[in-house]
């Protein structure tokens, strides 16, 4: 949250708008697969997003009530300066382990989302209700 704070984005939304940025026309179902968020939340952090410029929501093509999501200028802009404070954050939170132990301990993060994934909130589904593929980058990308 302090690494966030000067860039005016929470974490939550920071993992939103990378998701949309590696995920262009994905729609808002799908973002709550890929970042493990529930509808609600999601709703409402695409709204703050788009209130700042950093995405816009457009019609999808077949079905006018799908809103497809796209990072903005703005939006590309944001990731590309608060990478390092990201970075920084990983740095500081992985710090009280030795280096050894840093791969490691991401491995059994991972493990444990995966083998966790039934009782979260929003778990992961590989394919949508649609049957489409709700994206690639997985529940292990939010950990």
């Amino acid at each position: 949250m302090d690494q966030a704070r000067n860039f005016d984005i929470t974490p939550v939304q920071y993992s939103a708008i990378f998701a949309i940025n590696n995920h262009p026309g994905i729609d808002q179902t799908a973002l709550c697969n890929i970042i493990a968020f529930d509808r609600s939340t999601i709703g409402d952090v695409v709204t703050r997003l788009e209130k700042k410029k950093l995405i816009r929501r457009l019609h999808g093509p077949a079905d006018r009530r799908t809103k497809l999501l796209y990072i903005t200028p703005s939006g590309r802009r944001l990731i590309r300066d608060i990478e390092p404070a990201v970075a920084a954050t990983q740095r500081l939170i992985l710090a009280p382990l030795k280096p050894g132990e840093r791969n490691a301990f991401m491995q059994m993060l991972k493990q444990l989302v995966h083998l966790n994934n039934e009782r979260s909130r929003a778990p992961w589904r590989p394919q949508d209700e649609r049957g489409r593929r709700a994206g690639r980058a997985g529940r292990a990308a939010s950990v």
